[in-house]
């Protein structure tokens, strides 16, 4: 017995295949690869997030990028002043 949601996304997805009988030979060459393009990206952003090395090697490179730590003194410098407003001991 299949869930509600798996019926409701095949009911989205038989609307989605009915409604593109209607479009040309070109709509549906173009639409296929619009599709393609975004599994695709999607599948990349999904196993790049996924790798906690690749993760951690970005973040690393970032700790040691000096225009991201000269950036971050930055914002420290013009924020260190709120930092003796009080609120540290809240």
């Amino acid at each position: 017995m299949e869930s509600r949601q798996a019926i409701m996304n095949s009911l989205h997805l038989l609307k989605i295949e009915h409604d593109l009988r209607v479009l040309s030979l070109e709509e549906l060459e173009w639409l296929l690869e619009r599709i393609g393009k975004q599994v695709q990206e999607r599948k990349q952003i999904a196993n790049k997030f996924g790798d906690v090395k690749y993760m951690n090697k970005q973040l690393a490179a970032m700790a040691s990028d000096l225009d991201i730590q000269l950036e971050n003194d930055s914002i420290n410098n013009e924020f260190g002043v709120t930092e003796m407003d009080g609120l540290e001991k809240l």
